[in-house]
């Protein structure tokens, strides 16, 4: 069985990454059998299968004791249960390396809560210094958690000064090797002009928000793939503080069709940061035990001071957030392209843990199960299908799984009670997923 082997955290700053060895691999196939299976390639189940899982790809489904199996594979009983694509975070965080102000274990504990919420892909937007050698240290599997694709450090109003530096910005990152842009508010046009032509120009992908003095409409003309959040697309049809209208519904669906743009709406985070949310039910999320206690107590903080941040809405709070919720479906129903993202870590947003109050505010919005989980696997893999094939169980893809005692397309909830996780080949049984998550409680609350 192949199995993380978890490495000290503080051992990352003193030692060079060349000399860490890989974490203990058993090369043996993987078997999942008698397993009914999520494809995500459509709405469907497939019952009854096997699934084998060679190095880092599925190289063979079948029906069960169809498949010719390799001599000693490690075999998986899965009666009864369902293999589904592990889901992704599209707009994700990965804390800094150096640990800073926060314990000297928290960068990796959450990358290992991204997985353990059945996240095996995640696209950071915010790049920090030593974060490319992290990239390259989680996706060749010396330390674990989710194969990462990551943006470098912020293009914003107070990182970029004039357009010659925006273009000069670009470049650096793109030799670099970061994966993407991240756009933040604050550029003027021209600056933001000026980056988007030299990224076309090399075929680098900018996304994130959308900055006032641009605007959507100018973003993904100029190329901007993905508008994060939903709040360029509110502005832009002026659904700040009054009920929506199909009008302007219409108005927004159209230009993201016609324009092919991408959608990552964070939703349950939004509703909190708008003032929607019920701060007593904020409280009892259970899974803001693994944050650290300085970090939960800074969320409190935002609670207690939420009228004076940027993001409140006030009496338009309720508003605001339902008009986001029809965008959302309408965005959906229109043929939109939507990527599933929580933010994390964000204001009680922890990472994988808190993607289940994503689901729930998405099909509360209208959407089916099956839209949802397409949001986040088969969506993500054709957002990514020039890099690697994944986002669904078919032959060839990454093993990156999420095995759950019902179906998900019926039963949403049910992911949050997975029987395990694979990632990239590498399967962590629910039994260690528990251990893990208890040893970070006891970490933090002691």
């Amino acid at each position: 069985m192949k199995i993380f082997r978890l490495f000290a955290f503080s051992f990352l700053f003193l030692i060079p990454v060349t000399i860490f060895a890989q974490f203990t691999i058993d090369d043996r196939a993987i078997l999942f059998s008698n397993v009914n299976v999520v494809p995500m390639t459509e709405q469907t189940v497939m019952t009854g299968m096997d699934v084998l899982v060679e190095g880092d790809r599925i190289s063979a489904i079948g029906q069960t004791g169809e498949l010719s199996v390799p001599t000693g594979a490690s075999v998986i009983d899965a009666e009864g249960k369902y293999l589904m694509p592990g889901l992704a975070e599209m707009h994700g965080h990965v804390p800094p390396m150096e640990s800073g102000n926060w314990p000297e274990r928290y960068l990796e504990d959450v990358l290992y809560l991204y997985l353990a919420g059945g996240i095996t892909t995640v696209r950071g937007m915010l790049g920090h210094p030593n974060q490319l050698e992290l990239r390259e240290q989680v996706n060749n599997n010396y330390i674990p958690g989710p194969t990462l694709y990551l943006a470098g450090p912020s293009f914003s109003g107070q990182s970029i000064n004039s357009p010659e530096e925006a273009r000069e910005r670009v470049h650096e990152q793109f030799e670099a090797g970061w994966d993407l842009l991240k756009v933040h508010p604050g550029l003027t046009l021209e600056e933001y002009t000026a980056m988007a032509e030299a990224a076309n120009e090399i075929g680098m992908e900018f996304s994130g928000h959308v900055p006032a003095d641009v605007g959507l409409e100018n973003a993904v003309l100029l190329g901007q793939r993905t508008v994060d959040h939903l709040d360029g697309f509110i502005e832009y049809i002026g659904a700040m503080e009054e009920p929506v209208t199909d009008e302007q519904l219409e108005k927004a669906v159209t230009l993201a069709v016609e324009n092919d743009v991408w959608s990552v709406p964070t939703q349950a985070l939004w509703k909190t940061l708008l003032g929607a949310a019920d701060h007593d039910k904020l409280k009892e999320y259970d899974e803001i035990r693994y944050m650290p206690q300085q970090v939960i107590d800074g969320w409190f903080n935002y609670l207690n001071n939420q009228q004076n941040t940027f993001f409140y809405r006030g009496e338009y709070a309720e508003v605001h957030q339902e008009n986001r919720q029809k965008l959302l479906k309408a965005l959906q129903d229109g043929g939109a392209k939507i990527l599933m993202g929580t933010d994390a870590p964000q204001i009680f947003s922890v990472p994988g843990l808190s993607i289940k109050r994503e689901l729930a505010i998405m099909e509360q919005a209208g959407l089916t199960p099956y839209e949802i989980l397409k949001s986040g696997s088969y969506n993500v893999g054709k957002y990514y299908q020039d890099i690697d094939t994944f986002g669904t169980i078919t032959e060839n893809s990454r093993a990156d799984f999420i095995l759950i005692n019902e179906n998900p397309l019926e039963n949403l909830s049910t992911i949050d009670n997975h029987a395990g996780v694979m990632v990239r080949g590498i399967w962590i049984s629910r039994e260690d997923i528990d251990k893990k998550l208890n040893e970070i409680e006891e970490a933090y609350r002691n």
